[in-house]
């Protein structure tokens, strides 16, 4: 029986940049920042108060990545272009990240560059920002109805 998600990854082409968004920006903390022996950098990271899921940071064009008689699980060609448009893009949704407080976490984080598609609104399920993390991904920002 699965009891449990421990690592989900979001793909970059920048792991710097990623860095300096999850840790700088979102105050994310860094789990695990490791070179490995074919200079593939495996950085994780983990919002402060979940400590036991690790988001992994994956950079999708690394040359590791590619598939190769050293690398048979990797990208052909084809994916890792298609990973390129769509991160160019900024059309990867990741997910919802959620706060106590929409407005004040909005203005938090556009103060820091942080670049959002609109400002919070009510929804539904709450309040709701959405933001981009400048490497390909977009997140929901939201404060949950109060049930």
């Amino acid at each position: 029986m699965i009891t449990k998600l421990s690592h989900t990854t979001l793909f970059v082409l920048d792991q710097e940049k990623a860095y300096d968004f999850y840790v700088n920006k979102l105050g994310f903390k860094v789990n695990t920042d490791a070179t490995m022996g074919n200079g593939y950098r495996w950085l994780t990271v983990n919002p402060p108060d979940q400590p036991d899921l690790e988001v992994v940071l994956m950079a999708v064009l690394h040359e590791s990545m590619v598939k190769s008689d050293a690398c048979p699980d990797g990208l052909d060609q084809e994916s890792r272009d298609a990973f390129k448009v769509l991160l160019e893009k900024g059309i990867m949704g990741a997910g919802v990240m959620h706060t106590n407080d929409c407005r004040a976490t909005y203005e938090e984080l556009k103060a820091k560059g942080v670049q959002f598609k609109g400002e919070p609104r009510e929804q539904f399920y709450g309040i709701e920002a959405v933001m981009f993390d400048g490497c390909g991904n977009w997140f929901s920002v939201t404060q949950p109805k109060e049930m």
